[in-house]
């Protein structure tokens, strides 16, 4: 009998390596930076409409989200926030782009157990320069016999992936932390979908659990992927 699973599909920012921890840290210092102008809550519901309204101009990354602290921070202040705080919101943007990468736990374990036998695939949204280099840093670009770095995560996506890299979506399997972005579009694709939640995940990414799709997994880290692929086969 030919193998259910034949391709597998990678997120990567907190799929991976941790990315949203360093998005909290400088969510942490512009709080600081806009203290006399507004609270923290309230900065975070401006910020995330900011970043929501400008996801279609500048897409997912540390880009457009330093551009949208910088947005929030005019609006907030009503134009009148000193040049020297703008330099300093840059300057958190460019440490961003810089910091290391940490591999999560099993990740490196998972992919070197698996890249022998499944076409493994890097699917993930972001900035092109940036999502190359955590690529490059984290030492796991050996494992995959392709990389997709796209602008959004869409049904098409998946089928596109799958049938250019694999034996089409109905035998490709997506893992990733983000229901909305890397299960559900896989799942409406005709693909696997395993969630692998993350405790920082951005709240854009949040939707509900498609607990009765018979083709949707959870698994408590990468660690538990071998065990479902088993059951697969």
């Amino acid at each position: 009998m030919p193998r259910q699973i034949t391709t597998i599909g990678f997120d990567a920012d907190d799929t991976l390596w941790q990315n949203e921890h360093f998005y909290k840290l400088t969510q942490a210092q512009f709080a600081a930076l806009l203290r006399d102008y507004v609270d923290a809550d309230h900065l975070a519901h401006r910020l995330l409409a900011a970043e929501k309204r400008n996801l279609a101009l500048y897409g997912f990354g540390i880009k457009g989200f330093t551009l949208s602290m910088i947005e929030t921070a005019i609006e907030i202040s009503q134009g009148e926030i000193p040049t020297s705080v703008i330099h300093e919101i840059l300057s958190t943007g460019r440490e961003m782009l810089a910091h290391p990468v940490e591999v999560v736990p099993h990740a490196r374990d998972t992919l070197e157990a698996l890249h022998k036998d499944y076409r493994l695939i890097l699917i993930t949204k972001g900035d092109l320069f940036d999502q190359e280099r955590k690529l490059a840093a984290s030492g796991l670009g050996d494992y995959f016999h392709a990389v997709e770095i796209v602008s959004d995560k869409s049904p098409a996506t998946y089928v596109k992936a799958f049938s250019r890299h694999g034996d089409g979506p109905e035998r490709g399997l997506m893992v990733g932390n983000s229901l909305k972005s890397d299960v559900l579009p896989a799942l409406e694709a005709g693909s696997w979908g395993v969630y692998v939640p993350h405790a920082l995940t951005w709240s854009y990414e949040h939707a509900e659990k498609p607990e009765d799709h018979p083709r949707f997994r959870e698994i408590a880290d990468l660690g538990d992927l071998g065990e479902i692929l088993k059951l697969l086969r």
